[in-house]
């Protein structure tokens, strides 16, 4: 699989913030990927860096809906898979959701971010309900994929539901990560650290693809990368827009120490009562 981490910039200008990102779709494309994801909330400036007002709320578009039905156009186009993150508004809730387009344009669902966060920078509880429309892994052309949305990638949890899969589709080859991470935000290394382990733990290429630019209260870093099921870090971007290409063997999901080993071996039935935990 070759992939393509785009990070770009967002302004208020949101019909110029589209067509950047199906400009770097298109050279991506030309490139030879077969999947090309993007930055959390890629095509409008980050809102929660305020609280939400009805004007911000106000910006929110159904899925499908224009941007994603522009990316089904190009995806079909091209053939090539995408790996959106938007504003999603669903009757009165709305959502920070990841549509995934196959090759063909189908789309082929959505998966809305789980956990909610909310501290200065990042007002999220205002803009987003909690997602619930599960953790699926998606039968693409290029491959199995899942996607964890920025703050879901902190949950363990997430991350392990995403190498079971399901019955049907199986575990993920490529979780993708639509982040907004912002320079200083956490040590230096985190990042890397994080969806390293994740990786190595759970036997699958994680693809982490970062806004970039300054904004209104916060500068995002950049910083793209992938990690292999190993845990190295193959490829990273740099601090200014970029699109990041990367060539995955996804033949080393099934030779990785976690497919292989820490999978099979798990101990489901022991794990509820450790943690405590109870339906609700």
């Amino acid at each position: 699989m070759r992939l393509a981490l785009v990070q770009q910039p967002a302004t208020a200008d949101l019909a110029a913030n589209l067509a950047r990102g199906l400009d770097a779709f298109d050279r991506a494309a030309e490139a030879g990927a077969d999947l090309v994801a993007y930055a959390e909330l890629a095509f409008h400036p980050f809102w929660p860096q305020r609280h939400a007002t009805p004007e911000t709320l106000a910006h929110a578009e159904p899925v499908p809906g224009p941007t994603v039905e522009a990316f089904q156009e190009r995806a079909a186009r091209h053939g090539v898979v995408a790996v959106l993150n938007v504003f999603e508004r669903d009757g009165d809730r709305t959502f920070d959701t990841s549509p995934v387009i196959d090759a063909d344009g189908t789309l082929l669902g959505r998966t809305r971010m789980v956990h909610i966060t909310d501290y200065e920078g990042f007002h999220e509880q205002g803009y987003y309900a909690p997602g619930d429309a599960g953790l699926p892994v998606y039968d693409t052309a290029a491959g199995r994929v899942g996607v964890a949305i920025c703050y879901d990638r902190h949950y363990p949890e997430v991350m392990r539901a995403l190498a079971l899969g399901g019955p049907q589709t199986g575990g993920a080859d490529v979780v993708v990560v639509p982040q907004a991470g912002a320079v200083g935000e956490w040590p230096a290394g985190l990042y890397e650290a994080e969806m390293q382990v994740a990786a190595f733990q759970n036997g699958y290429f994680t693809a982490l693809a970062n806004r970039v630019g300054a904004e209104d209260r916060l500068t995002f870093a950049g910083e793209s990368f992938v990690c292999a099921p190993d845990g190295r870090v193959v490829a990273r971007a740099g601090g200014a827009a970029e699109t990041l290409i990367c060539d995955v063997d996804l033949s080393e999901v099934e030779r990785s120490h976690a497919r292989r080993l820490f999978l099979r071996d798990r101990r489901p039935a022991l794990y509820a009562d450790w943690l405590g935990e109870t339906a609700g």
